[in-house]
């Protein structure tokens, strides 16, 4: 079960298959299928709260097939157990950087002393330019 604080998603909606990496391994990588792809269809997936759903869906549209799913593969290791693993930590890191929605921007208003620094640094620029110019007599 991957755990990310208080979204629970069960091993039962990840469908792993195997293939040969093109990680470490040496001649090894010829041999063994190390590589790891981990498919999850979070559109049809209850244990993503909506509004998390969304924002997933959102976030990593460019990485989702047309039914909904995701392919996270990993290949960093020599084994599959720890490439398993590394695709289920790629997943977690994915679900909790769209866990919490962002804090929308209330608009301000420039202070008053701002609009007057503004104002003293143009008018500043504006000597230091015309100082610069030739004098016409």
């Amino acid at each position: 079960m991957l755990v990310v604080h208080n979204i629970r998603v069960p091993e039962s909606e990840f469908e792993l298959s195997f293939a040969r990496g093109s990680g470490p391994g040496g001649q090894n990588v010829n041999k063994v299928n190390s590589k790891v792809i981990l498919t999850w269809n979070c559109q049809a997936s209850p244990s993503l709260p909506p509004g998390v759903k969304k924002r997933f869906l959102e976030r990593f549209s460019n990485r989702l097939r047309s039914d909904g799913a995701i392919i996270i593969s990993s290949d960093r290791f020599r084994d599959q157990k720890r490439n398993a693993d590394d695709c289920r930590e790629k997943l977690a890191a994915m679900i909790e950087e769209v866990r919490l929605a962002p804090i929308e921007r209330r608009p301000t208003k420039p202070t008053r002393g701002s609009k007057e620094r503004r104002l003293q640094s143009k008018s500043r620029d504006k000597a230091k330019k015309e100082s610069r110019r030739k004098i016409d007599y």
